[in-house]
């Protein structure tokens, strides 16, 4: 196991509750979700986001959109801040060297070799965009709205993170100049969710990244 060990053990149990070892209740919700899309949890969110959120009744067309899924995202809200409140507080500066450090992929861990990718970090970046859709439809109906106000921040930080980086998913990266993730860090942790609606219109990098 390679990198800090604290966020290596948060992410595997955060994959390992959501998609591996998935408790019923959560496979349940899945289900409803993807029929509900049409048959695919993720494309088909994304792109629904992407086209109401250029609209200008937006947000009020995404949250009818989604208003029929509240008891899932509930389920879904509820088990992945399970796992973030098992690691870290509200606000823990940690969390941002966790978010960094999956952006960078710089967090090998060999339990995964069987199941998955070895090293911690998003499959593709356009994932980023369908995590943001998810909490963005959790705040809208409020799902825990001010938890994932916290957390919208971070992930729109990793994503800038990932589209410099580029990590490889088999093969630890080299860690990001210092510097670098600072700058990335003061540029986008301040950022508020609506201003993160206008980032992640831009596919699959950050605009002017990657």
């Amino acid at each position: 196991m390679l990198g800090d060990r604290w966020a290596n053990e948060f992410w595997y149990q955060f994959d390992d509750t959501m998609f591996f070892n998935r408790s019923q209740e959560l496979d349940d919700a899945y289900t409803a979700i993807i029929e509900y899309l049409g048959g695919d949890l993720e494309r088909p969110f994304r792109e629904k986001w992407l086209e109401l959120s250029k609209l200008p009744e937006y947000p009020q067309n995404f949250i009818s959109f989604v208003t029929p899924l509240r008891q899932q995202l509930t389920v879904l809200s509820r088990a992945q801040l399970r796992v973030f409140d098992a690691f870290y507080q509200r606000r823990d500066p940690r969390l941002v060297a966790a978010f960094s450090d999956f952006g960078q992929g710089v967090l090998f861990d060999p339990r995964r070799a069987d199941i998955a990718s070895e090293v911690h970090t998003m499959d593709y970046p356009e994932a980023y965009h369908l995590w943001h859709v998810y909490l963005r439809a959790m705040m809208f109906l409020g799902i825990d709205r001010r938890r994932w106000a916290e957390i919208a921040p971070l992930n729109g930080f990793s994503w800038a993170v990932f589209a410099v980086a580029k990590p490889n998913q088999h093969v630890v990266s080299p860690p990001l100049p210092r510097q670098t993730v600072i700058r990335l860090a003061l540029q986008w942790l301040p950022r508020s969710a609506d201003r993160l609606d206008r980032d992640f219109q831009s596919v699959p990098y950050p605009q002017g990244i990657g």
